[in-house]
C-alpha cells in the first residue's frame, strides 16, 4: 500500500489553525464564566452608569462621564487582562489543565499567545459596550485614536504579564484572593473613579507609577484633554509590560 493512502494524513494541524482554535475556546470559556462576566462587563458598566448619573464624587469641571469613561475603559482592561486571566489561569494550573495542554502538539508559547488573543477579543467587546453606554450618557471624547490604541495595547501587555506571573507562582486560592484584592485597591487608588489630585502629593507621586494610573491618566489626557501622545504614561506602561511579561516567562510554573 503506497504512502498517502490514508486521509486525512495523521499529524498535528498547522500552527496557525491550532492557535485559532485555542483562542476561540479560551474566548468562549471566558465569556461563559459568570465571575468573569461580573468582572469584565457588569461591574465596569454599573460603575460608569452610577457615577455618571449620581453626584457622589467631585470629578472636576465638565461632565462626570467625560472624566469617568477613560478610567472605566482602563478598569475593563485590568479586569480582563489581569484579574480574570490570573484567576482562570491559576485554577487551570491547579487542576492540571496547563500541564496536559503543555504536552499537546500546541507549543506552550502558542498556548499563552492564544490566551492573550482571547483577552484582546474580550477587550474589544468591552470597549464597544462601554463606549455605547458612555455615548448614551453624553460622553464627548476627542483626541488621537492611535494614542488610545497604543495605551490599550501596552496596558493589556502590562496587566497580562502581571496576571500570568501571579497565576504561575502562587497557589490558585492565593491568586483568587490576591487578584481580587488588587482589583479593589487599584479601583480606588488608580485614578479610575477618584481623581488623583484627591490624594496627598507624596502618595500621588507613587500612585502615578502604577500601571492602572498610567493607563487611566493617559486615556483621560487623550480623550478628555485632547493630548496628542502621552509619552510619559506610555513609557510607564512599557516598563511594566517588559517587567511583567519577562518575569512571567522566567518564573511561570506549569504545575
Amino acid at each position: 500500500m503506497s504512502t498517502g493512502t490514508y486521509a486525512p494524513k495523521p499529524g498535528a494541524a498547522p500552527l496557525g489553525r491550532m492557535i485559532g482554535a485555542q483562542t476561540a475556546l479560551e474566548t468562549r470559556m471566558l465569556l461563559r464564566n459568570g465571575e468573569q462576566l461580573l468582572l469584565t462587563v457588569i461591574i465596569p458598566s454599573l460603575l460608569l452608569v452610577l457615577f455618571s448619573t449620581v453626584d457622589i464624587i467631585d470629578t472636576g469641571k465638565g461632565k462626570s462621564v467625560d472624566f469617568l469613561a477613560p478610567g472605566i475603559l482602563a478598569l475593563a482592561v485590568m479586569s480582563t487582562a489581569f484579574t480574570g486571566q490570573a484567576i482562570a489561569t491559576g485554577f487551570e494550573r491547579r487542576y492540571g489543565v496547563l500541564k496536559r495542554l503543555g504536552a499537546s502538539p500546541l507549543p506552550r508559547w502558542a498556548l499563552m499567545t492564544s490566551k492573550t488573543l482571547a483577552v484582546l477579543v474580550t477587550e474589544v467587546l468591552q470597549v464597544v459596550l462601554l463606549t455605547v453606554i458612555a455615548f448614551a450618557l453624553g460622553w464627548s471624547p476627542h483626541g488621537n485614536p492611535l494614542a488610545v490604541l497604543l495605551l490599550l495595547v501596552l496596558g493589556t501587555a502590562a496587566f497580562s504579564g502581571l496576571g500570568l506571573l501571579m497565576a504561575g507562582t502562587l497557589k490558585a486560592e492565593a491568586t483568587l484572593a490576591a487578584a481580587n484584592l488588587v482589583f479593589l485597591l487599584l479601583l480606588v487608588a488608580g485614578g479610575v473613579i477618584v481623581p488623583m489630585d484627591k490624594f496627598p502629593g507624596g502618595v500621588q507621586s507613587v500612585l502615578d507609577l502604577l500601571p492602572i494610573s498610567a493607563l487611566s491618566g493617559g486615556l483621560r489626557d487623550v480623550l478628555q484633554e485632547g493630548a496628542s501622545m502621552p509619552w510619559g504614561n506610555l513609557a510607564i506602561l512599557a516598563v511594566w509590560a517588559v517587567l511583567g511579561l519577562g518575569s512571567a516567562a522566567k518564573f511561570f510554573r506549569w504545575e
